[in-house]
């Protein structure tokens, strides 16, 4: 039994430690050195090291498969959003404070795919809205509800809503924020009212 729970043990790590993260981590610290000292010395920061980038499209590509993430089309945006925001905060790294870079990037590439999610739901969502607020003779809405909302739902105007939030993936609280507000139409102010009549008299006399 032992022979066996060590050979699972040995499977598990080589899938969790994809990456070297004792390596991550030198490569890391070499590159803020020489960093602190091209700002020392007022010169252009030096790029990223091959190592340190193939980090992060490893981490990225592989964090895009877990479940709450592969499902979604636009898969290759979110893996793009997350390496170019590891680029970008990359400096902020700090070696003192951590000694796990693959944990510090893992979750700027989290934060970066739910924000890809929120704003391609977003997009999806208004669109969606504007094309159905064109649509006069309801000709758009059968079509959409025949090819893309799921088989076997009886769309209702009871139900409308509710299918549209499911088929968008779509909380309530992200209906109310993604809805487009519609302008307040400004009540006559009575003053200005009378002044404009006063002035049209004042004009024909």
């Amino acid at each position: 039994m032992s022979r066996i729970k060590t050979k699972i043990m040995h499977k598990n790590e080589k899938k969790i430690n994809y990456i070297d993260n004792k390596e991550f981590f030198n490569c890391m610290v070499e590159w803020k050195k020489l960093i602190f000292e091209a700002d020392e010395q007022d010169e252009p920061r030096p790029p990223l090291s091959d190592y340190i980038g193939e980090c992060f499209m490893k981490i990225a590509e592989r964090l895009s498969h877990k479940s709450n993430f592969s499902g979604y089309s636009y898969r290759e945006e979110m893996i793009s959003d997350g390496i170019e925001n590891c680029i970008m905060y990359a400096h902020n790294f700090n070696p003192e404070k951590s000694k796990n870079p693959f944990s510090y990037f893992t979750q700027i590439i989290y934060y970066a795919f739910l924000r890809r999610i929120e704003k391609e739901k977003k997009q999806s969502y208004i669109k969606f809205r504007m094309l159905e607020e064109a649509d006069k003779d309801g000709a758009f809405f059968s079509w959409y509800k025949e090819n893309y909302f799921a088989k076997n739902k009886e769309v209702t105007e009871k139900f409308e809503e509710e299918v549209i939030k499911e088929e968008f993936n779509l909380t309530p609280t992200d209906v109310e924020k993604f809805t487009p507000k519609k302008k307040k139409k400004k009540e006559p102010n009575l003053n200005t009212t009378l002044q404009d009549e006063s002035s049209e008299d004042s004009n024909n006399k």
